[in-house]
């Protein structure tokens, strides 16, 4: 039994179906968080070092290499039943709307430094670390995230080839491959 039929062994029966039917949202999610700590350590890494004066910078950055990680998650898991692209095209599609969805997430930051100007009035640290985040990972990540799930189940991994799990179907299925009677 893999890891995955395990802890869904274990769900109870009404959210078990729940999770069945949004399975898709569940993957995207996990792979959000996934790629937000990779993204968070990078930022951090580059905004408290090198590029302290240059948040931004280091934010367009970290949003770059989160993506490549988030493009090999999203195919080979999230999205593994849809398709229908060739890959190339496919690709092209999930780099698209990843760098939208990474200028969506510098956004925030950007207006609180080039509009406010809030780095020239903080001389903290820990404050300054704190409105980075906030900014980029709470305010900056929601709307990538909102935009990224729905443009990516539009454009870069249609409906052609998904699985449609049968709501009704769902608690046979459940049951079955899991032997409960």
């Amino acid at each position: 039994m893999s890891f995955v039929d395990g802890v869904l062994a274990r769900v109870p029966q009404p959210f078990r179906a729940l999770a069945l039917r949004h399975h898709e949202l569940i993957k995207f999610a996990i792979v959000g968080g996934t790629t937000m700590i990779f993204d968070l350590a990078i930022f951090y890494s580059l905004s408290l070092t090198i590029l302290e004066e240059k948040p931004v910078v280091a934010k367009v950055l970290s949003g770059i290499l989160a993506t490549v990680l988030s493009y090999i998650l999203n195919r080979e898991w999230s999205f593994k039943n849809r398709g229908g692209r060739e890959r190339h095209h496919e690709a092209l599609l999930f780099f698209t709307i990843s760098g939208i969805g990474v200028l969506l997430a510098a956004a925030p930051l950007w207006i609180a430094n080039n509009v406010f100007d809030i780095r020239a009035n903080q001389e903290n640290l820990t404050t300054l670390v704190v409105v980075d985040f906030v900014l980029n990972y709470i305010i900056g990540n929601l709307l990538q995230m909102v935009f990224r799930f729905w443009a990516l189940r539009r454009f870069a991994f249609p409906d052609e080839n998904v699985h449609i799990i049968d709501p009704d179907l769902v608690d046979e299925a459940v049951e079955e491959e899991f032997g409960h009677s």
